[in-house]
């Protein structure tokens, strides 16, 4: 892993046709103009985005199958462990010459991903992939308007909230009330995650801030793990399949997200992860075998259509990018 451009020398996402109007590069130390082909890089950040959401929903239907060993917050502890760990060892991130907002910045950024993390995971225990999914993209969706001034965007989020309404059959009677809450609350920590990944891309070189943060996360997140699993978490089978959906969930995808963030305008990554219902929802019918009934899938479709006109909105009239 060491060999790909993510985690070698300094490397600039370079933008494509689709992106190229939002895609201003931030100063700081990672605006390097250098570019090299093929691997990450060519996929351009809406490829990073869309590769991420893949890895991030097949990690997590994974993750569903390891809870009966270790429970929903063990799964949580391996899958931060395991990823901080692998993070230190590939990018290898100095702590020295950095400031106490550098600091702070990083420190906020590994609780929101424990939180974030913690609470998606709780819903998972309690309600199917992809309607945890559909609630948790609110979050995104919710930054999405609140940073753009156009109104269009707006009308987008409103399609995606009649989704979410229907998924609910009017009032979520079908669904766990508290699975519900806890996939609103990872949504709430999503947004948050979004403006501290953008910020944590522009303070540190490559993925070193996604390192320490990792870090951070996995401390923050370990005496929870322990409580409710104990000594099963050293299970040998029980590591293996923690350490892929840590690959999977959360080296991966925060590394691509990380990357994507520092080309692509806020408001437009948190509407491309309106996209993840749909991979949720298909890796929860291959792996764990639940099916969508009609109105379900009806929901997920508004969200995705919404999230599809948001984007087209953004990048057609060329937004400047949205520092937060």
């Amino acid at each position: 892993m060491r060999a790909e451009p993510s985690f070698g020398s300094p490397v600039s996402i370079p933008s494509t046709s689709t992106t190229a109007p939002a895609a201003t590069p931030t100063a700081g130390p990672t605006a390097d103009p250098a570019v090299t082909p093929g691997r990450l890089g060519s996929l351009g950040p809406v490829g990073l985005v869309l590769a991420g959401g893949i890895s991030v929903q097949f990690g997590g239907a994974l993750a569903v199958t390891l809870m009966p060993r270790v429970g929903a917050l063990g799964v949580v502890t391996l899958r931060l462990l395991v990823a901080a760990v692998v993070l230190l060892v590939v990018c290898r991130p100095s702590v020295r010459g950095h400031s106490r907002a550098d600091w702070g910045t990083v420190v906020v950024f590994g609780i929101t991903m424990a939180a974030m993390n913690g609470l998606f995971y709780q819903s998972l225990a309690r309600i199917p992939l992809g309607p945890a999914v559909t609630l948790e993209v609110l979050g995104p969706l919710a930054l999405s308007v609140l940073t753009s001034r156009r109104a269009l965007n707006a009308v987008w989020a409103g399609l995606a909230l009649a989704g979410v309404f229907l998924l609910g059959g009017g009032g979520f009677s079908s669904l766990d009330p508290v699975g519900v809450a806890f996939a609103l609350g990872a949504g709430a920590m999503w947004a948050t995650y979004i403006i501290f990944s953008a910020r944590t891309g522009r303070r540190f070189p490559q993925a070193d801030g996604l390192a320490l943060a990792m870090v951070v996360a996995a401390v923050v997140f370990l005496p929870l793990g322990v409580v409710e699993s104990g000594t099963r978490l050293l299970d040998p089978a029980t590591v293996a399949l923690g350490s892929a959906v840590a690959v999977l969930s959360s080296v991966l995808p925060y590394t691509l997200e990380l990357l994507a963030l520092r080309r692509l305008p806020s408001s437009t990554f948190a509407i491309l992860m309106s996209l993840e219902p749909a991979v949720a929802a298909t890796a929860g019918f291959l792996i764990l075998h639940q099916a969508l009934s009609v109105p379900e899938a009806l929901a997920i479709a508004l969200v995705i259509a919404a999230s599809m006109g948001a984007v087209r909105t953004q990048v057609g009239r060329g937004k400047p990018r949205v520092d937060v």
